[in-house]
């Protein structure tokens, strides 16, 4: 350990997203190669000697506790653990959740240290990994509020190299055996007999780690909530959803010395006659088993939403994945689209 092939994987993996800005530190650890990034993890980062370092992914995370702040993470996969390691701004950017980080290195201010603060999930304690929609995203919930984490890949082959990672890691915990008999081939039954209701398709794994994938209901929901923004002459049976990717939304700040733009995280989603942007809660949803009340917000918030056919043209940048695409629209007076989305059905 780690075998050439390894090493080479980690490597090529240990690169920013170019559109998302990161801290010095993290700026530091992605310029590590090969060894040094071994010696890295080994040296700062790993628990006990023994463990392996199996993946490494660039990823925007969410955390149960502080769902407003994504944040971007370098996360590592070794044999004993999940490790996500984060920008020191993080800590400061949501200065009501005190609690939840641990401070005491907060006063480090000489500029030649730059601090990384790492979040740590025991493989041991993982209970449920919930795959979001077109594997645009996963959840990894352990044993409380504490330890929940969301991956906001944006990119299904990321999600599904990881998934697979952790599942061969898992395989080698040495875990009590399931009382016999077993499942005869590791899935779950569809739904529990007795309401008859179609649960999401879970795969049971042998350390008992369940993985939960959506089924069909979710896009019927999906669709379902999508007509109701429109204009109501759809028929539901018509209305399909031709593409769901999670994105973003760039705003251009203005009177800023250059000319920067904030990014915006949205769920675009296209169908035969319109296309929608949402606020979506990735973290929420599927309520965990602890969770005492519902969520304070729905999973989808819409933002805006158009008609295709007012669609003008579209612009598409030049600069490479990921691709940055202007939508222009008519300028149309009556908007009969967005009257009903601001319509307040319960106001005064």
């Amino acid at each position: 350990y780690p075998s050439e092939f390894l090493m080479q994987k980690i490597t090529e993996d240990n690169q920013i997203p170019v559109h998302l800005h990161v801290s010095v530190s993290l700026q530091y650890v992605a310029g590590l190669k090969g060894n040094a990034l071994v010696e890295f993890f080994h040296g700062n980062i790993a628990e006990v000697e023994n463990e392996e370092l199996r993946h490494l992914m660039w990823s925007s995370v969410l955390f149960y506790k502080t769902p407003n702040v994504e944040v971007m993470a370098c996360v590592l996969l070794s044999t004993k653990a999940v490790y996500f390691l984060l920008d020191d701004s993080f800590i400061h950017a949501d200065e009501h959740q005190s609690d939840f980080w641990n401070k005491e290195n907060s006063d480090c201010e000489n500029s030649s240290f730059h601090l990384s603060c790492c979040f740590v999930l025991k493989l041991n304690d993982l209970q449920s990994v919930n795959v979001g929609l077109f594997d645009q995203y996963f959840r990894i919930t352990g044993h409380s509020a504490d330890h929940i984490v969301t991956c906001l890949t944006r990119d299904s082959y990321n999600t599904h190299t990881f998934i697979q990672q952790l599942m061969a890691v898992l395989s080698l915990l040495a875990r009590t055996p399931s009382p016999e008999p077993v499942d005869k081939d590791f899935y779950s039954e569809f739904g529990s007999k007795n309401t008859g209701k179609m649960e999401n398709y879970e795969l049971i794994h042998s350390s008992r780690v369940k993985f939960i994938y959506p089924n069909e209901e979710e896009i019927g929901d999906l669709a379902f909530l999508v007509a109701e923004k429109m204009d109501g002459l759809t028929n539901l049976q018509s209305l399909n959803i031709l593409l769901y990717v999670l994105a973003f939304q760039v705003n251009h700040v203005e009177g800023s010395a250059q000319n920067t733009s904030s990014l915006q995280p949205k769920t675009l989603i296209l169908t035969s006659s319109d296309l929608f942007l949402f606020d979506e809660d990735y973290i929420s949803y599927p309520l965990p088993e602890f969770a005492k009340e519902p969520p304070k917000r729905d999973k989808y918030q819409l933002a805006d939403g158009r008609r295709i056919r007012d669609l003008d043209r579209v612009l598409m940048g030049y600069q490479t994945y990921p691709q940055a695409l202007t939508f222009v629209f008519d300028d149309i007076q009556n908007q009969d689209l967005m009257q009903n989305l601001t319509l307040d059905h319960f106001g005064e």
